[in-house]
């Protein structure tokens, strides 16, 4: 009997062929997300081949100015003191309520998105500002080293530089790290280099549209690929995927635990709790549910929410429910656990 060509084709080596079809909007969405997947009708698609031909600081000016108007809305919608600081010989901006009233006793490290390239400081405001202002928090992004000027180790290090220098003020156990898509690969790192490297575990993490395995990895950077957008999917033709991170890893072995630590369980037994989130049409959905199982696996208490219909870092969009829920997750999580 001959295999329907609308059918799925299954491959002697394990591959599937899947036909081309439609995928309609969730009908789960809130009214305002299935507004913004319409909306993508008219937004132009991710261009990786430019994004790495282009010069590195007209690239970083252009994220900037691409978040410029989300910032300003944040800094319409919350009021928050913005300084620019130095902690641990390492740039940050420190961000608290404007009114002064953050909790004297817990500080969130905020490490910013951007394929450790870009993100400072357009992202990194995105990240921090809603978090400090809702929840009350003290939160201090760090402009960490990246690509294409340096290389891992450089990141983590410079976040580790941070975390000691707030040990001075702040007990282990109320500080937490967070960040979102390379900020959450670098809080996994973190997480994993802290008590490698002589330090206090921090008091509990977040890693948002990330894992502790590269990007890329398993079988949803194929699917988002194609219904996402925002990141293109891996070859066709098997050949080595385009590296957006412009060699940040390079000369690092894969399996590196200060790099990818959710390959090793005996690091993650040394993880804080930890909080993952991502989306069904995220790339980084299958990293995130490859790392929560690993850190669940190693005993850790770990929790996993996926947001249905939902892409790359979708907590970052206050206009929709799903993103706010998110927001309030991260809050709800963090309060629960900084009180050692």
């Amino acid at each position: 009997m001959g295999q329907d060509a609308a059918a799925p084709q299954f491959e002697a080596n394990g591959n599937v062929r899947v036909p081309a079809f439609t995928l309609p909007v969730s009908s789960l969405l809130s009214e305002e997300a299935a507004a913004f997947q319409r909306m993508r009708a008219t937004t132009p698609a991710f261009d990786a081949a430019g994004e790495n031909e282009a010069d590195i600081a007209a690239r970083r000016e252009q994220i900037n100015a691409y978040a410029a108007q989300g910032v300003a809305r944040l800094r319409d919608n919350f009021a928050v003191e913005i300084v620019p600081s130095t902690i641990g010989g390492v740039e940050v901006l420190d961000v608290t309520p404007a009114d002064g009233s953050h909790d004297p006793e817990r500080v969130l490290i905020n490490l910013h998105g951007g394929a450790f390239t870009v993100g400072w400081d357009g992202i990194a405001l995105l990240e921090a500002i809603p978090i400090a202002a809702l929840g009350r928090y003290r939160v201090v992004s760090v402009n960490y080293r990246m690509a294409p000027e340096h290389r891992h180790p450089a990141g983590v290090e410079d976040v580790a530089a941070v975390y000691a220098a707030l040990l001075a003020d702040y007990a282990p156990g109320r500080i937490g790290i967070y960040g979102g898509s390379a900020g959450g690969a670098l809080t996994a790192q973190a997480a994993a280099w802290l008590p490698a490297h002589g330090l206090p575990q921090a008091g509990a993490v977040g890693i948002f549209g990330a894992g502790g395995v590269p990007f890329g990895t398993g079988e949803s950077a194929y699917v988002a690929g194609y219904i996402d957008a925002s990141f293109p999917p891996p070859p066709a033709d098997g050949s080595t995927p385009m590296d957006i991170t412009r060699g940040y890893f390079d000369g690092c072995d894969p399996r590196d635990p200060s790099a990818w630590p959710g390959y090793h369980l005996d690091v993650l037994a040394t993880f804080p709790p930890t909080l993952i989130i991502t989306g069904t049409r995220a790339m980084d959905l299958s990293p995130a549910i490859f790392t929560n199982s690993q850190l669940l696996k190693a005993g850790i208490r770990s929790t996993l929410i996926v947001g249905e219909g939902m892409g790359h870092c979708y907590h970052y969009g206050l206009h929709m429910p799903e993103g706010r829920d998110a927001v309030a997750a991260i809050l709800s999580f963090f309060r629960e656990n900084l009180s050692r």
